[in-house]
């Protein structure tokens, strides 16, 4: 018996089959196309894919992707692949694939694989964070994913910069029309847009010992710590998990928990800050997770 898996991300999408360990039995990627209909062709056609290599047909699909479902509607909501918004998605999906869909929220679902056999595997709570071209996070309690009873827990993404300075109020205006969230600040091309290049640029030349560069790295871990306090402060996690590009950043797991210990509410502060067991793959898998072996369950 396998799970599927989908990431659905801005650039590419990707089709996982897993055994009933979790570990690959095939995977297939390609393009993200810029249209909707495109879009659930071409989850059909690499669904398709990963069951022909893998040599058999789940009986349900998972799939993870920007924004989430509105428990009102039945439609996609706050997605950055902004051609998905106001859409019944996974019922279209569903139509398409032939057989029932979950979908979960890309941090999720990076958040229920490191809890389930990753970084955060026997932790009590574990927040999963997206630093990627988005920000975003997911909650995993107990190894069961929180979705919220509006079905948006997790998306810190998109509150405010905590404690900002004056050069950072009231910040930028966010593709949601909010001024100063999180997302501007955290994500890649945050990190570009306040350091005036790229991310990678910038750690690269701090490494090489640029001053400036330095101590644009130091803002940004600054900037994201007082994020995650803010997370910290409600949530309290077990551990931190991090995902996406910026996750690569090895700077991060030395000088976050410090940054973070610094703004919150307590007199300590011990949580672990780990990058993602699986890497880029925690997407897909956790995407899988989203059902067992029996879809009835």
């Amino acid at each position: 018996m396998i799970r599927i898996g989908v990431d659905f991300g801005g650039t590419k999408i990707e089709a996982a089959a897993l055994d009933a360990e979790g570990r690959f039995r095939a995977r297939v990627r390609a393009p993200s196309p810029p249209s909707y209909e495109a879009a659930l062709q071409t989850v059909r056609d690499l669904v398709a894919e990963a069951e022909r290599q893998a040599g058999a047909r789940a009986a349900a699909v998972g799939v993870g992707g920007p924004g989430s479902v509105s428990p009102a509607s039945g439609l996609m909501r706050n997605a950055n692949s902004t051609h998905l918004n106001g859409r019944p998605f996974p019922d279209d999906l569903a139509r398409v694939l032939a057989r029932p869909v979950r979908y979960g929220n890309d941090a999720d679902c990076l958040a229920l694989s490191e809890a389930t056999d990753g970084a955060g595997c026997g932790a009590g709570v574990v927040f999963g964070v997206i630093l990627g071209t988005g920000c975003g996070g997911g909650v995993v309690a107990h190894g069961r994913l929180v979705a919220g009873a509006n079905r948006f827990a997790g998306e810190w993404g998109h509150t405010p910069l905590p404690w900002p300075s004056g050069d950072e109020h009231p910040g930028p205006r966010c593709w949601c029309g909010r001024l100063g969230c999180m997302e501007l600040w955290a994500s890649g091309p945050g990190f570009a847009r306040a350091a005036g290049r790229p991310a990678e640029a910038v750690v690269a030349a701090a490494r090489a010992g640029e001053a400036h560069a330095e101590r644009e790295l130091e803002r940004y871990v600054d900037r994201l710590g007082r994020g995650l306090a803010v997370v910290c402060d409600v949530l309290d996690p077990d551990v931190i998990v991090l995902g996406g590009g910026l996750s690569n950043v090895a700077e991060l797991y030395d000088r976050l928990p410090a940054a973070i210990g610094g703004h919150v509410f307590s007199d300590s502060f011990a949580t672990p800050v780990r990058p993602a067991a699986h890497g880029d793959s925690s997407g897909v898998r956790g995407a899988a997770w989203l059902w067992p072996l029996e879809p009835g369950r």
